[in-house]
């Protein structure tokens, strides 16, 4: 008998699994919706994120900007940049100032096999506006007992000039240069009181006849004293700058700038075999005296207490039983001031030193050192006529003497 294979039980029986529905279009408008919102959300944080970067962007560089050292230039009132933290621009420095630095030139007699002859020399010079006329400003001993001063400007263009006003006790002279070309820029001067030992610093001028020559350094010390030369007649020159800037001969009455352009001091002397040492007139003392120099061509408020004195030490402060072994010890007074000399010689070091007399080591508020200190200070803060308060050591005992401030 034939088996049914529609009911035979031993025949395997093969399942397949339901396929899954097909998605509604419901589920297809959640799942468009859910992508929308993810480009959105990308995109607003990646405008968020961009404002936020402009923004600390732009906040740095308004500090930078902040940081900017600015010269404002008096004469067209476009400002230059030369300093940005450590960066700096000399050429841009020395492009703007260097029209407004001249070289002077006058001859000066000597006696040669007893013919009375003239020699050529030379120094440096820079324009400045006072009171709205332009000047010339050179040191003292480029043009003191010269004639036939000329100036000559960067293009080549060569003027007479006429001293306008002087002072050697300052080695500062100024001239009158009638027909300045009109592009030619007055500098711009900055009180010398901003300085301190480290700022750099810039000389231009004319070393050895070589106009126009850019030097480099740094403010080495303030506040000394040097001889204009080494004679017993030599002028004595307190509060000057010292700096390692190379100062040659030819660079006397040339600028010394910071890295702003502004003029700090007029580079007056050199030392021989000094390893680039070099000395210049406070831009203080330029503007103290400019305009007295401008309307009487002189200036003679210089101070002193008129005594002599030398700078104390420990072998002294021994010699003499002073409780103090700085300071500066008056050994002799020529006028009735206040402050008392000394009363006997003694030998230190090889040398004869009066003792007894007052040990200066205070002027007003400040403390006094050394001479150049005390010299310093009176150049600084002080007139012929007023009195100042000093503090002394007088028998070993310190105290406030009033002392008479005189004309050097």
């Amino acid at each position: 008998m034939e088996s049914n294979p529609e009911n035979d039980s031993n025949t395997p029986t093969i399942s397949f699994p339901a396929l899954p529905p097909p998605p509604s279009p419901k589920k297809k408008r959640s799942l468009t919706v859910l992508l929308a919102l993810l480009l959105v959300g990308l995109l607003a944080g990646g405008i968020i994120g961009y404002a936020v970067t402009y923004t600390q962007f732009n906040t740095k560089l308004d500090n930078l900007q902040a940081q900017l050292g600015l010269y404002q230039d008096s004469g067209t009132g476009s400002a230059q940049t030369y300093v940005l933290n450590e960066n700096v621009s000399l050429a841009d420095l020395y492009q703007h100032v260097k029209g407004s630095v001249v070289v002077v030139q006058d001859l000066a007699p000597s006696t040669f096999f007893g013919q009375r002859v003239y020699t050529l020399q030379q120094g440096s010079g820079f324009v400045v506006q006072i009171n709205g006329q332009k000047v010339v400003v050179t040191n003292n001993h480029v043009i003191e007992d010269t004639i036939n001063v000329t100036v000559t400007f960067t293009d080549g263009t060569c003027l007479p000039a006429s001293v306008l006003g002087q002072d050697a006790k300052a080695d500062l002279a100024l001239l009158s240069v009638p027909g300045i070309p009109s592009e030619v820029a007055a500098l711009s001067m900055i009180s010398s009181a901003t300085l301190t030992v480290g700022d750099p610093v810039v000389a231009v001028g004319s070393p050895y006849g070589l106009a126009g020559t850019l030097t480099t350094g740094i403010v080495s010390a303030l506040g000394r004293t040097i001889m204009e030369d080494e004679s017993e007649n030599g002028v004595q020159i307190p509060d000057t700058i010292q700096t390692s800037t190379a100062i040659n001969p030819g660079n006397s009455g040339g600028p010394l700038l910071n890295y702003a352009g502004q003029v700090v001091g007029i580079t007056t002397a050199g030392i021989a075999d000094s390893q680039g040492l070099g000395f210049a007139i406070p831009s203080a003392t330029i503007m103290r005296e400019i305009s007295t120099l401008v309307s009487t061509g002189t200036y003679d408020n210089h101070p002193s207490i008129n005594a002599q004195g030398t700078d104390m030490n420990y072998p002294i402060a021994q010699a003499m039983g002073a409780p103090v072994s700085y300071g500066v010890l008056i050994e002799k007074v020529s006028t009735s001031n206040g402050l008392q000399g000394g009363t006997q010689i003694v030998a230190v070091l090889n040398q004869n030193v009066v003792i007894g007399g007052d040990i200066i080591i205070g002027a007003g508020n400040v403390r006094i050192a050394n001479i150049d200190d005390l010299l310093a200070y009176l150049e600084r803060n002080t007139l012929p006529g007023q009195t100042v308060d000093f503090t002394v050591v007088r028998n070993g005992q310190s105290q406030t003497v009033a002392v008479a401030i005189d004309k050097a």
